[in-house]
Order: structure tokens, then sequence, then C-alpha cells
């Protein structure tokens, strides 16, 4: 199956759902986004990392490189390789210089981690084809919530919550939202919306 490089382009703060935040991944040299909800401390822990902030003591990714590092094995890459009910799944590829091994992730973790070793994010064209969001126009402020991120209390993992308050909307409204959400640059609310389209058409 064909990968495709991701970048982050964005971690924005959710005002429709407490302790939520949406992980903008953008495919590179393109224009699709693939917008992933996560909790407040993966999301901490990833804008800790591109800011280049010391924590007082080490978070749990940042423990988990440490002891990496120590026994000398590297994260090359991850890949998100699913995606089933609006979950994505992801993998670590790891090499100790000898042998190459895969790991099981939540994609937050994933992430969090893959910007500690510097690793190159893929995923797969047929995830980016239907749960991407092709965009117009200039991208938003890179991280422009990060004060707020900072200083949010850690939150418990998103549940199908997210995915509730279309339901008295026609198909036609929907797509109209989600035509105005990608515009505002709203990527959480876009993702919401476009997962209920797509679970329409699937019934």
């Amino acid at each position: 199956m064909k990968k495709v490089k991701l970048d982050i382009v964005g971690l924005s703060y959710s005002q429709t759902q407490s302790g939520a935040y949406a992980l903008v991944l953008g495919e590179v040299n393109g224009r699709r986004r693939l917008p992933i909800i996560i909790g407040a401390f993966e999301a901490q822990a990833i804008a800790i990392e591109i800011e280049k902030m010391t924590p007082s003591r080490p978070l749990t990714h940042d423990l988990f490189k440490s002891m990496a590092d120590t026994f000398h094995i590297n994260i090359q890459e991850i890949i998100i390789y699913n995606l089933v009910d609006g979950v994505f799944y992801a993998k670590l590829i790891c090499s100790d210089g000898k042998n190459t091994h895969e790991i099981d992730a939540r994609t937050s973790d994933a992430i969090a981690l893959a910007v500690r070793f510097d690793a190159m994010i893929y995923t797969y064209e047929f995830i980016l084809a239907s749960a991407g969001i092709v965009i117009e126009g200039n991208d938003f402020l890179f991280l422009e919530n990060m004060d707020s991120i900072a200083k949010e209390p850690e939150a418990e993992s998103m549940t199908a919550t997210a995915q509730q308050g279309f339901g008295d909307l026609t198909t036609e409204e929907l797509q109209q939202k989600l035509q105005e959400a990608i515009a505002d640059e709203a990527y959480e609310k876009a993702a919401r919306l476009r997962d209920e389209l797509n679970k329409r058409g699937k019934s």
C-alpha cells in the first residue's frame, strides 16, 4: 500500500468538547489534512516537545525516550495504518541497529514519541482518502493555542460523545456546515461533521 508522509500543521483546543484537542496532520506537498481528536495530556506532551520546553520532571514520553536511548533503540517512523469506527490505529517502527520491530500504539502517543525521536509520520493513501479534509487557502497559525494547552488539566480519553450533536441536521445541512468549518479552520468540528457524513453514507 502507498504510504503518504505527514507533518504536524496544528494543534487546536476544542471549544465544544471539554479536555479535547484537534491534532491536525497535513499531507506533505499536498492540501489534505487529517484531524485527530486527542486528550489534553497527549496534546500537552506534543506541544511541549515542539516548543522545546523542559518540564520540571520528565513526562511519560520523555521517560520512554530516555530508556530507548539508554538501550540504543531508535524509532525510525510511525504509521497510522487503520481507521475503524472513527478510531485511528498506529504503530511504531523501532530498530536497535540490527533488528526492526513494529509496536502497536495509540496514535496520540505515537506522535508524541515521533516528535521526540525526529521520526517520520506516515499514513496510507486509503486512510487519507476516506478521512482527510481538502482545504483551500492558508493553514491556521501553528499551535495558536499554545498558552491554553500548557494550562489545561489532564483529561480522560475522548469517547463517542464527541460525535454527537448533528443528528437533527439533514445531509445537505451537514455538508454546508462542513464547508463552513473548513473555511473557519475549525478542524475538530470539521472532523466530527465528516464522520457523521461518512456514517450516514454507510447506512
